[in-house]
């Protein structure tokens, strides 16, 4: 997996306000989540806040990275959770990840890309995919930078399941019956078969 540097500072104050101070001077309010909990019971998370140009590259791409998180020189190992966006402007609001911890297994989107002619699509029929990412778990060592699905078997009207993938070193937490990809016939592969 790509690993990605990324500085922040930790924030003085939390809460909508000073958040929305924060976007005001582009900067983008996060938080880090981490194993370590607190007396309670609750998860301990340490709130920080980027620049906007310096998350830029890691949020607007397909890739997923590992994220060397640099908090006032502290460094800690973090994936990206879950990010928010303005529902009208569409503007970064707020940031979670989570930190790695060393031989622990996580839950990440990883992305598919689909390889390979389908026979299908060669008799006349059109290849439709479903899902763009699959929710997998594993230790981050083991977690690619992509989820190759082969569809050269795939015939007309045949579809692929997320139960029908394994890959070595994963478990799929996305729904086995979730459908992948499928071929489709059309008008011209119904006239070549009869």
């Amino acid at each position: 997996m790509k690993e990605f540097n990324l500085k922040g500072t930790k924030r003085a104050e939390t809460g909508k306000k000073a958040s929305r101070e924060l976007r005001k001077q582009n900067a983008i309010p996060c938080v880090i989540y981490g194993e370590k909990k607190d007396a309670e019971g609750k998860t301990l998370a340490t709130e920080f806040q980027v620049k906007f140009e310096d998350v830029r590259k890691l949020v607007y791409t397909p890739d997923i990275y590992l994220v060397n998180v640099d908090i006032d020189g502290e460094v800690k190992q973090a994936v990206m959770r879950e990010i928010q966006f303005h529902p009208v402007k569409d503007n970064i609001l707020h940031i979670d990840f989570y930190e790695i911890t060393q031989g622990k297994a996580i839950k990440m989107d990883v992305p598919v890309k689909f390889e390979g002619h389908a026979e299908g699509v060669r008799a006349g029929g059109v290849l439709y995919t479903c899902v763009r990412y699959l929710k997998v778990k594993a230790v981050v060592e083991n977690i690619p930078e992509k989820l190759i699905v082969d569809v050269t078997p795939l015939g007309l009207g045949k579809t692929i399941k997320v139960g029908d993938l394994s890959y070595e070193g994963l478990e799929l937490v996305t729904v086995k019956d979730a459908l992948v990809c499928g071929v489709r016939a059309t008008r011209n592969s119904a006239k070549a078969a009869s």
